[in-house]
């Protein structure tokens, strides 16, 4: 019995028109691909030669005793000591630690609660309402601004506008500024008056509130406060949220205007010693780089976790439209 051979199949030419565009459209893509990093390019320069390696070389320098005066040469490891001297023996660190937080706590809530209340009232359809929400977003335009900082510090002066106010009523003024006592508050009066970026958020989120919902709410008998806590206030969680984390982060960064006010050094009595402004200190006036270094990687970590934070706990208060908790 012959074996036969099953027949082998041919294979079909290659079309030469399909490789060459094949060929034409991989060029195309590289082509389009270059020219990304083309564009992106000083972008990609800008964060290397900015911000990543500075980072990095602040992460080496922390584990050092480097001054700025000093030479490379005469660095010297020191391992963890900048940061047990941190944390053990540096009363002025915790100082400033209590100063931050006090700032955060009290101007973060109160700014939000003035922008959230200013944009209830001007979400509304009134004659010449665009003019309002212009001039109270101006204050952010001028943002952490010197000059800012200097009207501040000359209007609440002994002689400053606030205090020729208090006269008309027959109260008696007190050097705002200079008084230990109230100095952060004058800080905090001056980043509550910022409202305006969180306010234009606000805006945004309570365009979008379905009108519907507050229609039938009324057709039920719900009056206008359990309409803003059973309706505004859950569909406005995510923009709430949003707020929260830019203006924590904000607060925290806290620096011009302190600086202005008590002339780089933090007073009255280091009374508005905010945490960045005692890091410019230690490594720009008594020019402890080393040390100073650790302290910004601290307040960096410090940050990131109090973001986590946020983001943890955000799943359990803030409510999607999607009807999905994130």
């Amino acid at each position: 019995m012959a074996l036969t051979t099953a027949p082998q199949p041919t294979s079909r030419p290659k079309d030469p028109v399909r490789t060459s565009a094949k060929r034409g459209s991989g060029r195309v893509r590289r082509r389009e691909g270059l020219a990304g990093y083309v564009f992106l390019s000083p972008w990609l320069i800008g964060l290397m030669a900015i911000t990543a390696i500075p980072m990095l070389l602040s992460l080496y320098l922390s584990f050092t005793n480097y001054d700025i005066l000093s030479s490379w040469s005469e660095l010297e490891w020191v391992g963890f000591a900048n940061y047990e001297r941190m944390f053990t023996a540096d009363p002025s660190y915790w100082h400033a630690v209590q100063v931050t937080l006090s700032f955060a706590l009290i101007a973060v809530p109160l700014k939000l609660a003035a922008a959230l209340a200013v944009a209830l009232l001007l979400n509304r359809a009134w004659r010449g309402v665009g003019l309002f929400r212009g001039l109270f977003y101006l204050p952010s335009l001028l943002g952490g601004s010197v000059a800012l900082a200097i009207v501040w510090v000359n209007m609440f002066n002994r002689d400053g506008a606030f205090n020729s106010f208090l006269s008309i009523f027959g109260i008696e003024g007190k050097p705002w500024v200079n008084d230990p006592d109230w100095a952060l508050e004058t800080l905090m009066v001056l980043a509550i008056w910022q409202f305006g970026a969180p306010m234009v958020i606000f805006l945004a989120g309570l365009k979008q509130v379905p009108t519907e919902l507050y229609e039938a709410a009324s057709v039920d008998g719900a009056g206008p406060v359990r309409q803003f806590l059973n309706i505004t206030l859950p569909m406005l969680s995510p923009v709430i949220f949003f707020n929260l984390v830019l203006e924590t982060i904000n607060g925290f960064q806290g620096f011009t205007a302190a600086f202005v006010l008590s002339n780089g050094t933090g007073g009255p009595v280091d009374s508005t010693l905010m945490y960045t402004l005692n890091l410019y200190i230690t490594g720009f006036t008594e020019l402890e780089m080393g040390y100073a270094s650790a302290m910004a990687w601290v307040f960096l970590l410090a940050i990131a976790a109090i973001t986590i934070v946020l983001f943890s706990t955000g799943r359990f208060w803030v409510h999607y439209s999607d009807g999905e908790d994130r």
